[in-house]
């Protein structure tokens, strides 16, 4: 089998059926695909038991990384592909995500560019979230981006059977189960690309920025965005941070905690910097403000990944 579906699913009753359909009229067939129940009470269980063509997996409640994790450790598939109950596949997106892998044996990890389903339109600022995400299509500036938010949406991804197996698979916890993969994965090499096509309608969107405002999370990008930070800035370990509100000092103090110094807070202003005295970090929220302070911060002579690099 090239590729298998892992799909957990959890009280979907009115959306499950549309979202199998879809993996039916794939052009790429074919497939494997692995529904987890994961403990639902609304009839989504009995539903799934009249599907055809599944692999079924019913436990119980655990949440959703012990429910992904099941469905890797069943999966027979060369590549993985994840889907959510609530969205919609294209019919070309597993053949064409299937094909990027073949093509480009370097990379490890695909996403597509995602349609803003009718659930992701009625939430505010939502539209935006996903103008952000089809954005970064090329691999450096996913890798560069990584950052500041999951450059995925999470069920549009497809990766190679060999990485979980190699770096580890769905960790639980306060924290978004799949950004904290893409950053473990990514921190070990793992190279991430995207298909330039609209090829899922997205509709179970996370929370945006909010959901990994837990301390913990937080903590666990710090991490990463520290060793990161060791390996890729000549100024090590000193930064300094472009933004000097509350949120901005508080991961700036967790990066301290992974031996981070930070020399001092840029907040108002345009400040008079050069890349041959530091490395800037941007940590400010606002992705608009993102773009103006790359454009400053260019005028300047600084190169994200060289002299300064994104950072929420």
């Amino acid at each position: 089998m090239k590729v298998s579906v892992v799909m957990p699913v959890y009280n979907a009753a009115g959306k499950v059926a549309a979202a199998l359909d879809s993996l039916r009229t794939q052009t790429l067939q074919p497939l494997e695909i692995i529904v987890v129940n994961d403990g639902s009470t609304d009839g989504t269980l009995e539903l799934l038991h009249r599907q055809r063509d599944i692999v079924l997996l019913d436990h119980s409640h655990r949440g959703i990384a012990a429910a992904l994790n099941d469905g890797l450790a069943a999966a027979s598939g060369d590549y993985i592909a994840r889907m959510d109950p609530t969205d919609l596949c294209m019919p070309q997106r597993l053949e064409m995500q299937a094909s990027f892998l073949d093509v480009f044996a370097d990379t490890g990890l695909v996403g597509c560019r995602v349609a803003c389903g009718e659930e992701c339109q009625r939430q505010a600022g939502r539209a935006a979230h996903v103008d952000w995400i089809n954005s970064l299509v090329d691999p450096t500036a996913i890798a560069l981006s990584r950052f500041v938010e999951s450059p995925f949406a999470h069920s549009s991804v497809m990766f190679r059977r060999a990485l979980p197996e190699r770096f580890g698979g769905y960790r639980a916890g306060p924290f978004p189960e799949d950004y904290e993969l893409w950053l473990r994965w990514m921190a070990n090499g793992v190279k991430a690309g995207k298909v330039d096509e609209e090829l899922l309608v997205w509709n179970n969107l996370p929370e945006g920025l909010s959901r990994t405002a837990t301390d913990v999370f937080l903590r666990i990008k710090a991490e990463y965005l520290a060793l990161w930070l060791k390996k890729n800035n000549p100024h090590h370990p000193e930064v300094v941070v472009w933004g000097a509100g509350r949120g901005a000092r508080k991961r700036a103090a967790m990066l301290e905690e992974f031996g981070v110094n930070i020399a001092y807070y840029i907040d108002n202003g345009t400040p008079d910097i050069d890349p041959s005295t530091c490395f800037v970090l941007p940590m400010v929220d606002d992705l608009g403000v993102h773009a103006e302070i790359v454009a400053v911060l260019s005028a300047r002579g600084f190169a994200e990944g060289e002299s300064c690099i994104m950072a929420a």
